[in-house]
């Protein structure tokens, strides 16, 4: 009996220790360091930032390991939709991204550009703002607002 229990509770350590580590995203930069004051670790030069399948990557960022804030040419990728801008902030648990600065994004016979946009990767809909550019299938129009769903590729 003992010898049962034994092995349950090491199946289940293992169960949960691996649950936590596959939770961690990757990081890799050229400089990285903690910082105790703020408690946020520190990157610069080449960031890589990786959870699940979401990446993003920047000249410099901040991270406590859920959220990101990041600056210098950042992307972020989710499979194969891609933004680019010149900030990002990345909240893990609210399944968002927020990019700002010249923001860019397209896919096969779309373009969007504009000033910022709110990513929810959970609902998959992109919420653009300011000065919202579109050239879909070589029609343009523009915007102050726009919604697009990149599931449906379609403008809600």
């Amino acid at each position: 009996m003992k010898k049962k229990i034994s092995i349950v509770f090491l199946l289940l350590t293992l169960l949960f220790t691996s649950t936590v580590f596959a939770a961690m995203p990757t990081i890799r930069a050229d400089h990285q360091y903690f910082d105790i004051t703020s408690g946020l670790q520190v990157l610069s030069g080449n960031v890589y930032i990786e959870h699940k399948n979401r990446v993003v990557t920047a000249g410099e960022a901040r991270t406590n390991y859920v959220e990101v804030w990041a600056s210098g040419g950042v992307t972020f990728t989710q499979d194969d939709i891609y933004f680019t801008g010149s900030t990002v902030y990345v909240s893990f648990p609210k399944n968002l991204a927020q990019i700002s600065g010249g923001i860019s994004f397209s896919r096969s016979g779309l373009q969007i550009t504009a000033n910022q946009v709110d990513f929810n990767w959970k609902t998959k809909v992109a919420d653009f703002s300011g000065n919202v550019q579109v050239t879909q299938d070589g029609n343009s129009w523009s915007a102050d607002t726009a919604s697009y769903n990149v599931i449906t590729n379609s403008f809600l």
